[in-house]
């Protein structure tokens, strides 16, 4: 029965996390597909780009909505009183960042999965989550390059993680969630590392040029 649950939540959170908020608004918005653009990702940077910062911060809450309503359903459908529940919790997380970095709706295209990560981390650990998001910010604000503070983040998630699993405050799986997730972010950055040893990654702010209001037009 806890396996079929198992199971169950993971697939629950891929196909939540699949669903490509960042390219449903930049169609209600724009009327583009923001693939077409910058990046190519459907992550809130290059929504931010290319449909604009309204349309980057409904992505933002709607992408950390998601990865956080998934491991909260996880946590509903295993029960919080069993010993699965945080297994099950760290892996419908990682479930739903790997559907938003390859989802099934969009031929396994995606984000970068660092707003999913996040909002997975507030659904488990609320005060993980938030301090990685106070970093990310932070990052922002002092360099400009989003790509840097979302690896930056991520990273620090873990380093936040590792004295709270010491003192027996934070459950380790929550901690395994943090370093393959943090694997996963850096990974999908790859290119955006490239760029900023070069020195020719873009800061934020910096829009993306649309040659026409609508995508074919």
């Amino acid at each position: 029965m806890i396996v079929s649950k198992f199971f169950l939540v993971i697939a629950i959170g891929y196909f939540l996390g699949a669903i490509p908020f960042g390219l449903v608004m930049g169609r209600l918005r724009k009327g583009i597909d923001v693939r077409r653009y910058g990046s190519g990702a459907t992550g809130v940077a290059n929504v931010t780009r290319t449909a604009g910062k309204a349309a980057g911060v409904l992505v933002f809450v709607l992408d950390v909505g998601k990865g956080a309503v998934a491991v909260i359903i996880a946590w509903a459908i295993i029960g919080s009183g069993t010993s699965e529940v945080h297994t099950a919790m760290a892996s419908t997380g990682l479930a739903a960042m790997t559907g938003h970095n390859w989802s099934v709706y969009i031929k396994f295209k995606g984000g970068r999965g660092v707003t999913v990560g996040a909002g997975a981390l507030l659904g488990m650990y609320w005060p993980v989550g938030l301090a990685a998001l106070g970093v990310f910010f932070v990052v922002i604000v002092i360099t400009k390059y989003v790509s840097l503070a979302s690896i930056i983040g991520a990273s620090c998630s873990i380093w936040i993680s590792i004295p709270l699993v010491i003192l027996n405050k934070l459950w380790m799986e929550y901690l395994i969630f943090a370093i393959i997730g943090s694997c996963i972010i850096i990974f999908r950055h790859r290119e955006n590392i490239k760029r900023l040893i070069a020195g020719t990654e873009r800061r934020m702010g910096q829009r993306e040029k649309i040659e026409n209001a609508k995508d074919g037009k």
